[in-house]
């Protein structure tokens, strides 16, 4: 993020966007755009961007946006599908640029490949009787080549994959198994939600995600529970059991939704939020809370270590959409056992900004709100640590947080670690979160240590301070011994960041 001049807030773009004045320069007018005319508007004062197929005037946009000009200049005049996926996938563009689209881009013929003797390989899918409750995907690694007099193209199509999924029925039951052939399978791959009268269910493998999705044919009951997920880990099997509302037969799961049966990237599935109550909020340091949110008895979501989520919320009739990673309740200070929170709650530690929109918003909410909790995203995976000998984290305020799931996953389930250092930099001793659970952790636990450096110490201060430096990390960042096996992870503000991979 870059330092904004005074009246560019978010509020701010709100309040421009609500004051009837022209931001796309057309009048009000919808126009389709070609190539050649989008890559006229590449600069800063005059300047279009293509995402996933609409085209929008950011040249008023450009003093509000929180990455700064430059980031914004690199779509100029271009389709930036690609690159606002790599960065800002969640923002809810639609809704913060409503006023500046200019129109659609024009479709662009597919020109038939010139040459002779050029063939291709299709794939045929199997139709399924009507009257199956089954319904079999069988796709492969199919090479596609185009043999042409010059060139020979050589596509990788599809990935492989064989899923299916089946149901079945008691006078009060109703089961849905999918079978994934995932030996690795586990319960923090299965997102399933139930509500607004569908049921969805998330299939997790990697990059990709497996979707069963139908508009529901009865109700469910909301008594007793309303939704079990067993995962048989060896096979891969994963079964949604639900209860009916009545005891009668069904003929149908449900009418199929438009992406029902599909094995797509994540990141073209888009982003799935459930609604979620706000049921404690407590104070941590003098502008950080830890929120508790309940999620839906009907939704079963485990988020994995090092993956985040997004809050959205409807601020002066604008989509704010902001990533916060979720936390644990407390540091537990006796890692024999997993520390098992997941299935019922969130928690997130926030640092409420005095002149900040989205979290004064989450400030304001009343035990008993509701916000919307989007699915989990994120690269890491539990793997890049499980060998791990030594483990560094370096943290600036609130980066903390993606550091507590981990730092307790590290000293629970990794078996080989040697040393576990926490170097956290903060501005005061008051903006320290957590700091009695960490010294106390670090007093139980030998392998962990935690260091506390200050940028604005008072002269009582005893401890390191200054910024983060090569001369203050050779210090603290060391090998338990010669080879060993060591990962680094760092978060916190963008300039912290950039300087720490430095």
């Amino acid at each position: 993020q870059v330092p904004l001049k005074p009246g560019r807030s978010l509020m701010d773009w709100i309040r421009l966007t609500k004051s009837g004045k022209d931001l796309t320069g057309l009048k009000g007018r919808l126009t389709e755009v070609t190539e050649d005319e989008l890559a006229k508007h590449n600069k800063k004062e005059d300047c279009w961007i293509c995402i996933r197929g609409f085209v929008y005037n950011v040249t008023p946009y450009m003093e509000y946006h929180p990455g700064g000009e430059d980031e914004l200049m690199k779509a100029a005049g271009t389709d930036g599908t690609d690159l606002f996926d790599q960065v800002h996938r969640w923002v809810n563009y639609e809704s913060m640029l409503k006023e500046c689209l200019v129109g659609r881009m024009a479709v662009k013929p597919i020109a038939a490949p010139k040459g002779e003797g050029c063939c291709m390989y299709l794939v045929f899918l199997q139709q399924i009787p009507e009257d199956k409750t089954i319904l079999c995907i069988k796709t492969f690694t199919i090479k596609c080549i185009l043999v042409c007099p010059k060139k020979v193209y050589v596509f990788s199509l599809l990935y492989f994959l064989f899923y299916s999924y089946d149901w079945f029925q008691t006078d009060s039951l109703i089961t849905i198994v999918i079978y994934t052939k995932q030996k690795d399978m586990n319960a923090e791959l299965v997102i399933v939600d139930c509500q607004d009268k569908r049921l969805r269910g998330e299939i997790i493998v990697g990059d990709y995600s497996y979707l069963v999705e139908v508009g529901r044919y009865r109700n469910f009951a909301r008594e007793t529970f309303s939704l079990l997920v067993n995962v048989a880990e060896k096979v891969g099997k994963v079964e949604i059991i639900l209860k009916k509302k009545d005891n009668v037969h069904w003929k149908m799961l449900g009418q199929p939704l438009e992406s029902h049966n599909t094995f797509v990237k994540r990141t073209d599935r888009g982003l799935f939020y459930r609604k979620c109550k706000l049921v404690s909020k407590t104070e941590v340091t003098h502008d950080t809370k830890l929120l508790c949110l309940m999620l839906p008895k009907s939704t079963h979501l485990h988020i994995p270590t090092g993956q985040h989520i997004y809050l959205k919320k409807n601020i002066a009739g604008t989509e704010v959409v902001k990533p916060y990673t979720p936390v644990l309740p407390f540091l537990p200070l006796d890692f024999k056992e997993p520390f098992s929170h997941e299935g019922a709650y969130i928690y997130l530690m926030i640092k409420i900004y005095s002149c900040g929109l989205f979290t004064q918003a989450l400030d304001h909410l009343q035990i008993g709100d509701y916000i919307s909790v989007s699915n989990p995203e994120g690269n890491f995976k539990k793997s890049q640590v499980q060998t791990l000998e030594d483990l560094f984290l370096l943290a600036a305020g609130t980066g903390f947080t993606p550091m507590v799931k981990l730092l307790n996953f590290a000293l629970t389930e990794v078996s080989c670690l040697r040393t576990v250092k926490l170097i956290f930099f903060n501005k005061t001793e008051d903006d320290i979160l957590w700091r009695n659970q960490l010294e106390q952790l670090a007093l139980r636990d030998e392998r962990f240590e935690v260091q506390f450096i200050l940028s604005q110490p008072t002269k009582d201060w005893v401890g390191k301070q200054g910024k983060i430096s090569s001369s203050l990390l050779s210090e603290f960042v060391k090998r338990s011994r010669k080879d060993s096996k060591v990962l680094i992870c760092i978060c916190g503000p963008t300039p912290f960041t950039e300087q720490g991979v430095q």
